[in-house]
């Protein structure tokens, strides 16, 4: 889960050759730690979600779904890069988390956690430089 910024907000670990639905629920869970929440929160989604079930568990936690068809961007999607779907590219320019063997689940929460630490800096550090202006501000290469 990222803000719409691509900074990573929580994870729910998942094999690889899993469906993308079964860990919706403990996804969406975590939403609860990140109070308050804005008004009209939208969720996105990409076509592999396009179920009932996902429908009636969104209905449930009432929040708003923008599920994109099978074969059609979604609307967030045709304007600009998505940010859910770069941020686990930084991620996997982590080598050690494309490439994991380790089996305790305490350690690869480890290591994202690391991981989701050094994309955060580096967002808010993106960010900064582009948002805050001051005198004698340092060239951006040297």
């Amino acid at each position: 889960m990222t803000d719409g910024y691509g900074i990573p907000l929580g994870r729910v670990l998942a094999g690889a050759n899993s469906h993308d639905s079964p860990p919706l629920a403990p996804t969406l869970d975590l939403l609860d730690g990140l109070e308050p929440l804005p008004d009209g929160i939208t969720v996105h989604l990409d076509a592999g979600y396009g179920s009932a079930g996902t429908r009636t568990e969104l209905d449930r936690r009432g929040l708003h779904g923008q599920i994109a068809h099978k074969d059609e961007k979604a609307t967030i999607q045709a304007s600009r890069r998505w940010h859910v779907k770069r941020t686990p590219a930084w991620q996997n320019a982590f080598h050690r988390l494309a490439r994991c063997y380790e089996r305790r689940t305490l350690v690869i929460n480890a290591s994202f956690d690391l991981a989701d630490t050094v994309i955060t800096v580096r967002s808010l550090i993106q960010r900064a430089w582009t948002t805050h202006r001051w005198d004698r501000r340092p060239r951006l290469r040297q």
